[in-house]
């Protein structure tokens, strides 16, 4: 079964975070790295796949970071696992279809179309508005 990687989870984490920041402000690698408590050197790395996709920009400097290059509402969660995982195929490229029947065949194209069909229909937009809505716990002592 295909499994997304840590580094495709940690890639729409930090986009969540940079979505729930402001719009026009750069995001500092250093906050990123300690909101997540991720090193600076693997966020980076994943920052700047992120980057050369055109997903975010950079700047460097004393008010320096990270952004996203348009609106929460325009990225799809299937853009931004594309960009870290490549295809979200179920299953590898059939190294020999003759062992695959054409049911089983017709089975696995539909699950992926389903996959794929469903990391489209959601946006960054719709996680951060659920990260919103979530309060927490409350600890009493």
């Amino acid at each position: 079964m295909y499994r997304i990687s840590t580094r495709g989870q940690y890639a729409l984490l930090i986009m969540e975070d940079l979505a729930m920041g402001q719009k026009d402000k750069y995001i500092p690698l250093k906050t990123l790295s300690h909101r997540r408590n991720l090193s600076v050197k693997y966020l980076e790395q994943i920052l700047i796949q992120l980057s050369k996709a055109g997903l975010v920009s950079g700047s460097r400097g004393i008010s320096g970071g990270y952004k996203l290059t348009k609106e929460p509402e325009k990225y799809t969660i299937g853009e931004i696992l594309r960009v870290m995982e490549g295809d979200l195929c179920p299953l590898s490229t059939f190294e020999n279809k003759t062992l695959i029947s054409e049911g089983s065949r017709s089975f696995w194209n539909d699950f992926e179309d389903t996959i794929n069909n469903y990391v489209d229909s959601v946006h960054l937009d719709d996680l951060t508005e659920k990260n919103k809505k979530f309060v927490g716990y409350d600890y009493c002592i």
